[in-house]
């Protein structure tokens, strides 16, 4: 099983770039099974089900307006009917639409867009870290009732300072502050791991780049996206990439998809 994440910043602007990758994908003899997107920015009665299911996959999805919104695509050819779908954080009251989770089988897929949190002097700073402490929370019990759980989705969090570009230059800054860190080390404490680190990677790897300044031509990005494993689905992992192809496009997202695969029984 290969599943992916990958804010794509306007589903709606984006569709023909998720199809051609997917497509892609299928031609090398990689395809994906399950694709987590964020930042769909539409409401549920545009987004594009006819299309996906065209080109061979199911979806669970919770859209909004303009911001926010994800999805989860499921190829039909190799993964069952969604089960147990969830929008939202249960007895989180959040108008903003930005978790949807769904068991394929006997395996839990939980799709999130974390808050950005804009400043950490900022009121939406405050709102990421209750956010943060709500999922979490949840988070334990789902892993409880299923232990084969794979968290996917734009964390806006950067792990380490070799997640950064200019580490001394973002020092404190949003994204890359102690608190937020400290509440992507409560992630891990549940038992999730971080499937990209499981693997030695290039130096530099980045999921995020600014649309400014030349900052993908610059390689100045961020690795903010990322894919967490519970202990029952890390033994299986043989490979965890970030395909930074997209991200040349024309008129692309400022991030690129994150890969794992999965060898299951």
């Amino acid at each position: 099983m290969r599943i992916a994440t990958w804010n794509v910043n306007s589903l709606k602007v984006r569709l023909p770039q998720v199809l051609d990758w997917l497509i892609e994908q299928e031609k090398a003899d990689t395809p994906i099974d399950a694709l987590c997107l964020q930042e769909l920015k539409m409401p549920d009665d545009k987004y594009p089900l006819a299309e996906l299911e065209s080109a061979g996959f199911h979806s669970v999805f919770t859209g909004q307006k303009t911001y926010n919104g994800v999805a989860i695509l499921a190829r039909n050819a190799s993964m069952a009917a969604p089960t147990d779908v969830v929008r939202n954080i249960p007895g989180y009251d959040d108008a903003q639409q930005r978790v949807v989770a769904a068991t394929y089988g006997d395996v839990r897929l939980v799709c999130a867009y974390f808050p950005n949190g804009q400043a950490p002097d900022s009121d939406k700073f405050t709102y990421k870290l209750g956010w943060l402490q709500a999922m979490t929370a949840w988070l334990q019990e789902e892993m409880a009732k299923y232990p084969k759980l794979a968290l996917l989705g734009d964390f806006n969090i950067a792990p380490e300072d070799r997640d950064v570009h200019d580490p001394k230059k973002w020092e404190g800054q949003n994204l890359v502050s102690p608190p937020e860190r400290d509440a992507f080390k409560a992630l891990e404490a549940l038992g999730l791991t971080d499937a990209f680190r499981m693997f030695e990677q290039p130096e530099k790897s980045f999921s995020w780049w600014d649309y400014r300044m030349f900052a993908f031509r610059r390689n100045a990005g961020l690795r903010i996206d990322h894919i967490l494993l519970s202990p029952a689905l890390r033994d299986v992992c043989s490979a965890c990439v970030i395909d930074r192809v997209p991200r040349t496009w024309e008129q692309p997202s400022d991030h690129t998809p994150v890969v794992a695969t999965l060898t299951l029984g």
